[in-house]
């Protein structure tokens, strides 16, 4: 942890975005104005001129040497407010981050960039007539991503492209996401609703929930039939959905595929079966006879010991067994999830990794970076887990990259986190033509995502403006039995505001 002296109190919503640029670099670390006890000290000025000039400048001095960078960016129109805010933040952000790689001889490869979507950063750039070579100079030069992350970007915009050619008009469309909160047991890294289902079951929270479930799926499935709405995806999440009974499932389907409109353009229905110890033959059958062939089976590591240190009470060879099984019963979409930094787990172990996906060869692998997630029980007991370093993480990244090159992957999605290792960030890869347009939607932002059932969050996105109002439901499978019909009543007053203005 380092104090670092900062020569004069700013604005919070600053100093919130300087910190995180100071932890990239020294972790927990805190900005104080106060000199006692501080380990290095930061001096900004900056102005604005007439022409709309931002000029910024940093003097760091640490062990009685200064590092300083000068930055100056000129501007087509004026801001105030919220614009100009962001303008100095953004200045502000780029001289620190230059100080501190100076000193630290680190290259932070994402830059400036704190939100978790830097994909949208460039859809923007793009939507405003901006072509390639004019995305990628304004964001090396003003935001310091690396080439290697422009391209990374610049790949993953033009696969959605092809996979959602109306990306840019989807928003007249809505997608779904349904929640349901139970796991057999609870992943260490995990803060997803995410609750021990055999002691729920015995409490007969189980079947409350899912009585609640079939009332909110079919209150949203008349107002949309009504509306008239078109749905482009319906992703169902958790938890583990596959954690209930088959006959539970069944019976899920059934009123989705009864209440929601015109259920044969849907154009695509995933299932998150990523606990591989709730696949059975019988669930797979239902799956199998609603047509939906698209489902998540999960090792996140090939290495039993890392199993069972992260919680997960399924084996390496139970994963693989499951993935044929669902494979011979008919699912033609398979995903399956790579965790990047995992406790006791280096090189050798994630190469081990990639060699297995590679004789399975799903439609989709998906490469987390392990992030320490406020809530988590591996965030509140740091020092039982061992993770790996940041040049060695970045290696992994490294190799996951080579190896979806070199069995015929292409990346289609980007995200990135709080805490995450390395400052990297999660990429999701596909064989061609096999890209999840739910995960392309959620993260680029691009139309509605409405989220009934427990934990589950709702995105409105204004089809014309492109505003973001969220709501979400209770995480608790109790606080939802007990609210879900005053939480559908709200969805429903949104939504009218929404399309019915």
């Amino acid at each position: 942890m380092k104090i670092i002296h900062i020569d004069q109190k700013y604005p919070e919503d600053w100093i919130r975005v300087l910190n995180h640029i100071a932890n990239l670099f020294f972790e927990d670390s805190k900005l104080k104005v106060e000199a006692h006890g501080a380990d290095m000290a930061v001096t900004f000025t900056y102005h604005v001129e007439a022409d709309f000039s931002v000029y910024t400048n940093a003097i760091l001095e640490v062990d009685g040497k200064r590092y300083t960078n000068d930055y100056h960016i000129k501007y087509d129109t004026e801001a105030v407010g919220r614009e100009l805010n962001i303008r100095m933040k953004r200045a502000l952000s780029h001289v620190f981050l230059d100080v501190l790689e100076q000193y630290s001889g680190m290259h932070q490869q994402w830059g400036i960039l704190t939100g978790v979507r830097p994909t949208k950063l460039y859809h923007k750039f793009r939507k405003a007539g901006m072509n390639d070579a004019e995305i990628a100079e304004v964001l090396i030069r003003d935001f310091r991503l690396s080439q290697e992350k422009v391209e990374l970007l610049k790949e993953i915009v033009d696969r959605q492209l092809v996979t959602i050619p109306d990306l840019d008009n989807i928003g007249k469309e809505i997608s779904v996401y349904i929640g349901i909160p139970f796991c057999p047991t609870k992943c260490a890294y995990c803060t997803f609703p995410a609750y021990a289902i055999g002691s729920n079951r015995k409490q007969g929270r189980v079947a409350t929930f899912l009585d609640g479930l079939h009332i909110e799926l079919r209150e949203m499935g008349k107002w949309l039939t009504e509306n008239k709405m078109k749905i482009t995806s319906i992703y169902w999440g958790g938890g583990t959905p596959t954690s209930i009974e088959a006959d539970e499932m069944d019976a899920l389907y059934q009123t989705m595929y009864e209440t929601f409109p015109h259920p044969e353009t849907i154009r695509e229905v995933t299932v998150e079966a990523g606990r591989p110890d709730t696949i059975t033959p019988e669930k797979l059958a239902v799956l199998k006879k609603w047509g939906i062939d698209r489902i998540s089976v999960n090792p996140q590591s090939y290495t039993d010991e890392t199993l069972k240190a992260i919680g997960r009470h399924h084996t390496v060879q139970e994963t693989i067994d499951k993935f044929w099984l669902a494979r011979e019963s008919g699912m033609n979409n398979i995903n399956m999830d790579l965790i990047i930094g995992l406790p006791n787990e280096g090189i050798y172990e994630f190469q081990h990794s990639l060699d297995e996906s590679e004789k399975m060869q799903p439609e989709s692998l998906t490469v987390h970076t392990l992030s320490f997630k406020r809530a988590s029980e591996m965030t509140r007991n740091k020092d039982k887990y061992k993770v790996a370093d940041r040049d060695t993480v970045a290696e992994m990244m490294q190799m996951a990259q080579v190896w979806a090159k070199d069995n015929d992957y292409v990346p289609y999605y980007l995200y990135r986190q709080k805490n995450i290792l390395g400052n990297l960030e999660n990429v999701g890869y596909s064989k061609a033509g096999e890209e999840s347009i739910y995960n392309i939607v959620i993260m680029e932002e691009v139309q509605t995502i409405l989220g009934i059932g427990c934990g589950a969050s709702s995105k409105f996105v204004h089809p014309e403006t492109g505003k973001i109002t969220q709501f979400h439901n209770p995480k608790d499978p109790a606080a939802y039995i007990m609210t879900f019909e005053e939480a559908t009543a709200k969805k429903i007053e949104l939504l009218n505001d929404l399309y019915n203005a």
